[in-house]
């Protein structure tokens, strides 16, 4: 089941969130034409730092805070966004993705199930022998250009580019930047072919 947010932000007070495992009858009501914001819902975790575009259309279970979703873009289940994330206009970003601060989607892009993305070549959980913050790392970044399509199982590193209408098969592991309308396959990734330049399909 798909919700549609036909207004420009959704907001959700945490001390209002109901439970996920309840079934409401009515999961996001219209939006109050005073405050152009949807009362919160068990079944969406939309923090009031969200930009939302128009006509965004969400699945049950998604958890989205501090990042931009463009017009026209289609979130799946059990999707997370984190902050400082963009995904541009007219995406699809199917159920189970993951993606992290610093990675930015640009417009008409596919997203494939259980897709990661990754910010952090050298990750560690503590230093000098206590938990890491915010300040004992440096957030490092991921574009996904126009038109490109990542398949299901994908994982991105960080600091690559993925260039306009390339094609990353299902499973790969991508560790240097795609050329656009290239077809990547594999782990590590590599180059198999080609698209015809203005051309997306076979």
């Amino acid at each position: 089941m798909e919700y549609a947010i036909q207004h420009t932000r959704t907001t959700v007070d945490p001390g209002t969130e109901q439970d996920s495992t309840v079934d409401h009858p009515n999961p996001i009501a219209p939006p109050d034409s005073n405050t152009n914001a949807a009362p919160a819902s068990g079944y969406l975790c939309i923090a009031p730092d969200v930009r939302i575009g128009s006509n965004v259309k969400f699945s049950k279970f998604v958890n989205l805070y501090g990042c931009e979703i463009g017009d026209d873009t289609k979130i799946g289940a059990f999707v997370e966004v984190q902050k400082n994330a963009r995904v541009g206009k007219r995406c699809k970003v199917s159920s189970h993705t993951f993606i992290c601060e610093g990675v930015t989607i640009e417009d008409e892009v596919f997203i494939g199930h259980n897709v990661t993305f990754v910010n952090d070549t050298f990750p560690r959980a503590t230093t000098n022998g206590s938990l890491q913050t915010e300040a004992d790392w440096k957030v490092e970044t991921t574009l996904v250009k126009r038109g490109a399509s990542i398949g299901s199982g994908a994982t991105l590193l960080a600091n690559v580019v993925i260039g306009e209408y390339a094609l990353i098969g299902a499973g790969a592991v991508v560790t240097k930047d795609v050329p656009a309308y290239a077809i990547v396959t594999g782990n590590p990734g590599k180059v198999v072919r080609y698209f015809e330049v203005g051309s997306t399909n076979e």
